[in-house]
């Protein structure tokens, strides 16, 4: 079982969370869930999310059925900084934020390590473990170019929320799946949330 830390921040997106959580779930992964504060105002008004925080793990069986139990999911605190996925002397398969604030995507890059989400980052690229960051913004600065450019010399892979159409999508779903997919793509996590590219 892969050991996959995923980070939910502020920027619009839920769906991408919630069906990459799904995937990673369906496939039989352990999954350390970090929501923030943020985070969680999103998963409410963008993915109907209106109970506890303790019962988000009720919400994803509701949404999604049975299957997400082939995995393991625990929730850890924002603040939590004692955390055990704030070590490197425990293992993971690696980390994705998606998706990924500005802000969020500015304190990895800088180290500051205030928060479980950026202190578990710094832990990956330190461990050299992959690292995932999916950016939901646009138009783009010019500070926000840079950070991604600074990510990805720290050895961040940046896969910008740009769902592809060449597999048809007829949902919404559809479109996150392609995202979710090229995640577990970079996380070497084999899937069949859509097909490959086979030319013509």
């Amino acid at each position: 079982m892969n050991r996959i830390t995923l980070a939910i921040t502020g920027a619009s997106g839920a769906i991408y969370a919630l069906r990459t959580l799904r995937a990673l779930l369906m496939n039989g992964n352990r999954v350390d869930l970090i929501v923030s504060e943020w985070g969680w105002m999103i998963l409410r008004e963008e993915g109907g999310f209106e109970g506890k925080q303790r019962a988000f793990g009720d919400f994803l069986f509701d949404r999604y059925g049975e299957a997400v139990g082939k995995g393991e999911m625990t929730l850890h605190q924002f603040g939590d900084l004692a955390a055990p996925i704030s070590s490197g002397s425990v293992h993971a398969g690696g980390m994705v934020v998606v998706p990924c604030s500005m802000g969020t995507l500015a304190g990895i890059v800088h180290g500051m390590s205030t928060n479980l989400i950026e202190r578990a980052a710094s832990v990956t690229l330190k461990e050299q473990r992959p690292l995932v960051l999916v950016p939901r913004e646009t138009p783009m600065s010019l500070a926000h170019l840079k950070n991604m450019v600074a990510a990805a010399e720290a050895g961040a892979a940046i896969v910008p929320a740009m769902p592809a159409f060449y597999q048809n999508p007829q949902t919404f779903d559809d479109l996150a799946d392609f995202i979710a997919g090229r995640i577990l793509n970079l996380l070497g996590i084999p899937h069949t949330l859509f097909p490959p590219w086979k030319g013509e």
